[in-house]
């Protein structure tokens, strides 16, 4: 087979992995800036509410670019039919079923020290090159092509598709594996929530802090220094970690009272209370 015959057979088996015929897919990778959205919101800071400022008080911003019609129909499949399948390692908790900001928070209940990080402009920093090195690591080449030119726009990782979050916790893989040998060797927890990293242990690992740091720079991924953290008692993923157990922040402790004392027919602050309290030995609240 010649390698023409072989880009075409390989792009055939993508359209039917995805359920549309070869010529629906040529006319949407031939059209994608009408399969997207664009804008562009604030960045709000979890804990205030207020919009995150840089240190010259400009408003922090993130552009959202959700595919839409056909091609998001086209990566949800690709989602579910070839990135979910792909194994990863127990530390990622972001875009993987049956994990949460509540599952990534609760391994670091009890330890006394704690770093946590977060991952600056996290999918803008992914290029399309990037994507397909790591499809590539996977899939043919020619099947690694169709692949990132479905899943990618403006030669970015678009932040709101179906695929996105997947894709990201594949193209950092290599930096969870060498981050994880590390924490192995030094009795360290570790785990990820799409761009928040969190380390834990009950000794002080503070001298290990540089090679942690390291190992996530020297692989393109850039820190956001003022979310760099090295203390206990910290809230993880807007979960409160203590030694004895996890709870959530006062102001959804607060809002879930609200909705109790006023019997709200819908109580989604009571639910997820709820759900970060099962976790514990004791705690459980009723609905």
């Amino acid at each position: 087979m010649n390698s023409s015959q072989y880009k075409i057979n390989e792009f055939k088996k993508l359209c039917s992995i995805v359920c549309f015929k070869p010529n629906e897919v040529e006319h949407i990778l031939h059209n994608l800036d009408k399969y997207y959205q664009e804008w562009i919101e604030k960045k709000i800071d979890k804990q205030t509410g207020l919009p995150k400022k840089y240190l010259d008080g400009t408003v922090k911003q993130r552009t959202i670019r959700p595919s839409q019609k056909e091609l998001k129909i086209i990566q949800s499949r690709i989602k579910n039919k070839i990135l979910i399948p792909i194994k990863l390692p127990d530390v990622v908790h972001g875009g993987v079923k049956r994990c949460s900001n509540i599952t990534n928070a609760k391994p670091h209940q009890g330890n006394k020290y704690i770093l946590t990080t977060d991952l600056q402009e996290f999918y803008p920093n992914i290029t399309s090159q990037r994507v397909y090195d790591t499809f590539c690591n996977l899939f043919s080449p020619h099947f690694s092509h169709w692949l990132t030119n479905l899943t990618t726009w403006k030669y970015e990782l678009p932040q709101g598709t179906p695929t996105s979050t997947h894709i990201a916790n594949l193209v950092f893989l290599d930096t969870d594996i060498k981050i994880i040998e590390l924490c192995n060797s030094n009795k360290i927890t570790y785990t990820r929530y799409v761009d928040d990293l969190t380390f834990s242990s009950q000794q002080d690992f503070k001298y290990l802090l540089p090679d942690i740091l390291k190992i996530i720079t020297s692989n393109n991924f850039k820190l956001s220094h003022r979310k760099t953290q090295y203390r206990g008692n910290q809230t993880i993923t807007g979960v409160n970690v203590f030694l004895n157990k996890i709870d959530a922040p006062k102001k959804i402790i607060e809002k879930s009272k609200i909705e109790i004392e006023t019997n709200a027919d819908i109580k989604p602050f009571t639910i997820y209370l709820n759900n970060i309290r099962k976790t514990n030995s004791k705690g459980k609240i009723n609905i």
